[in-house]
């Protein structure tokens, strides 16, 4: 009985059709692998910057941008809902509900966006002075996400349109957009931090600039999807929001869970600092491997999604698995040439010889377990682009809430293990998930569910 049900899933898996759906899962996932590479270049950048205003700027850079998330969640998790929806309606040859989807997804966006704008601009040192922070660190992170507030709205809109485009097979426009973007971030981090009073104020600053500029030139190119009137719809948007809040939800879950695991750092009795810089250096390193599976999982979104917007369910099972696969091969080639430098790449992103050698342990670690997060992470994005963002924001709840934080303060602190230990429990909590999204994708209940 199980030879069988392993002979059916290869034969769905390998047929004529695997050339076909490889270069189509390509051709989504390309572009989309170079704008991860051009947010990794960004965010080096960013942290390198900051590094040469001492480790406390490190780490308040690193906790600033773990807020920046939390203010852009809404427009993540929208992000998520639109790709689903237009993704399938794109294909679905149903085009005055497409134009509604597309209007609806850039009003709820920029609305969005201008009142977490609002919000931060007013309550971001009210948040910083919460924290259980060193003062030298909370010193350099109010600044931080004050600045970085004001972009928020130009983020929200970024996002959203760069979602429509590559649902809509507009890939190559949004990734010209984001290398426009990449440039100018990059070029003004160092003009207005080392060539201005600004100092490291400047890298916000560069980061709102950019933001600006990129969401400006893509409303300029998804205008033409609009069409001559602006369209809204009640069902649409119901049908975005009804995906989008639980991938809303989990970006809310991963966001303060990282605030915590930071928050716990700093409960750490010795070189609590230097650890802290540590693991926002790592998440940086780490994130090299990260947006590139990232970008498979949003590829995925649409591959899942334009594949059951033709009905085309068993091609729609295939081209996650397949995207997956190759996900899963890049990252596994990135993961070991940066474990090969890990010390020499930790080095160039600080002088203090406990902050680097405290990252290279961070990434000996960390690393070990990457290959086996892409594949959740990418196969998770094909859920999501079928409309199953509950069943994969419930797994990751249960796998961070559960397992990484209650293990990480309990072997790191109360057992006094250290942060060693801490490094381990992300590690079993990512294994835990990536088992269980695996299941749900191969059992494929999310075939009635885009259905319905």
């Amino acid at each position: 009985m199980r030879s069988d049900k392993m002979e059916k899933i290869r034969s769905m898996l390998w047929n004529d059709n695997v050339k076909a759906l490889v270069s189509e899962s390509w051709a989504v996932s390309w572009p989309m692998t170079l704008i991860m590479l051009f947010e990794f270049f960004i965010g080096i950048t960013d942290i390198y910057v900051a590094g040469k205003f001492g480790k406390e700027a490190q780490a308040a850079y690193g906790i600033a941008f773990q807020l920046y998330f939390v203010f852009i969640i809404i427009g993540i998790a929208l992000s998520v809902g639109l790709v689903s929806v237009v993704s399938r309606l794109f294909t679905s040859g149903r085009r005055e509900e497409f134009t509604a989807a597309v209007n609806s997804s850039l009003l709820l966006a920029i609305m969005s966006g201008l009142l977490f704008s609002a919000a931060g601009v007013l309550f971001a040192r009210q948040v910083i002075g919460m924290l259980n922070m060193p003062e030298g660190v909370k010193y350099y992170a109010a600044p931080f996400l004050l600045i970085y507030s004001i972009g928020f709205v130009f983020d929200y809109a970024l996002m959203a349109a760069n979602g429509i485009l590559r649902a809509s097979n507009s890939i190559k426009a949004s990734f010209l957009i984001m290398a426009i973007v990449c440039v100018m971030n990059v070029a003004l981090d160092f003009a207005l931090s080392f060539g201005t009073p600004l100092g490291f104020k400047g890298i916000a600053v560069a980061t709102v600039i950019s933001l600006a500029t990129g969401s400006f030139l893509a409303l300029i190119r998804v205008r033409k999807l609009i069409g001559k009137v602006f369209k809204l719809s009640a069902a649409v948007i119901k049908n975005i929001l009804n995906i989008s809040w639980p991938s809303g939800l989990q970006q809310v879950l991963w966001q303060i869970s990282a605030i915590i695991l930071y928050t716990i750092l700093g409960m750490l009795p010795a070189h609590n600092v230097e650890i802290l810089a540590a693991f926002t250096n790592g998440l940086k390193i780490e994130s090299a491997i990260f947006l590139p599976a990232f970008a498979f999982h949003m590829a995925n979104e649409v591959v899942v999604g334009n594949l059951l917007g033709k009905k085309d369910n068993a091609n729609a099972f295939r081209g996650g698995i397949i995207t997956a696969v190759v996900g899963v091969s890049i990252v596994f080639v990135i993961t070991i040439l940066i474990m090969l430098n890990a010390r020499q790449i930790a080095a160039t992103l600080s002088d203090n010889g406990i902050v680097v050698g405290e990252s290279v342990r961070y990434i000996y670690i960390a690393l070990l377990c990457e290959p086996v997060m892409a594949w959740g992470v990418v196969l998770g994005g094909g859920l999501n682009g079928a409309g199953d963002t509950r069943g994969v924001m419930t797994i990751f709840a249960l796998a961070v809430w559960l397992v990484r934080l209650p293990l990480s303060y309990l072997l790191g602190i109360y057992y006094g293990m250290g942060a060693v230990a801490i490094w381990w429990a992300m590690n079993l909590s990512i294994l835990i998930q990536t088992v269980f999204i695996t299941k749900r994708y191969f059992a494929r209940k999310w075939f009635d569910l885009a259905a319905g």
